[in-house]
């Protein structure tokens, strides 16, 4: 009878905030179908933690800054990926750039894949979410259900599993990066 319960509660408070949250996703995201996925995807998160949840305010103003957490990473991620295409269309499209430079990102680009893929799961989870989404280490413990301690030590593996898998490619990469800023600033 217990899960009964707790469905028809989640069926309620789905019922009860779904379009209020759906508004205000909207009005940070100012993308509906964006702001949908937001609001959905946080209530599945929701209900598949629900067990481990300690919530120290209001369940409202907990659905509320749940959504401005995720909606404010969505805004942050899409800012990485557009940075990311910008440097990738410039770094390939450089007119006065020498065919070996682009060949040379290119290695480089797949050794650091390479070397990501290599690190443990969470390792890698952990560093993809600081360096790449730009969250703080609290923000990845909280998502993540660790302590800041944990990701601390994740982001310092990480680093340094990273540096010995890419020892051959850090001259490679200043060489990449001067190249890419001499001429972004030129």
């Amino acid at each position: 009878m217990e899960q009964r319960f707790d469905d028809l509660a989640f069926e309620r408070l789905f019922k009860d905030h779904y379009r209020e949250l759906h508004a205000y996703a909207q009005v940070i995201l100012r993308d509906t179908i964006t702001a949908e996925e937001i609001v959905q995807g946080m209530f599945l998160k929701f209900w598949e933690k629900r067990a481990l949840l300690d919530i120290q305010t209001s369940v409202k103003a907990y659905l509320y800054r749940c959504v401005y957490n995720d909606s404010m990473n969505y805004l942050k991620h899409e800012k990485i990926k557009l940075k990311y295409t910008d440097f990738v269309v410039h770094s390939m499209n450089g007119t006065h750039e020498p065919a070996s430079a682009k060949t040379e990102l290119g290695e480089l680009e797949l050794q650091l894949h390479h070397a990501l893929n290599e690190l443990p799961e969470q390792c890698r989870t952990i560093f993809q979410m600081s360096r790449f989404e730009e969250l703080k280490y609290r923000e990845i413990a909280e998502e993540l259900g660790l302590s800041v301690k944990t990701v601390e030590n994740q982001m310092s593996k990480a680093l340094m599993l990273l540096r010995l898998k890419l020892a051959d490619f850090i001259t490679l990469m200043v060489i990449a990066l001067w190249v890419y800023y001499r001429d972004f600033f030129n």
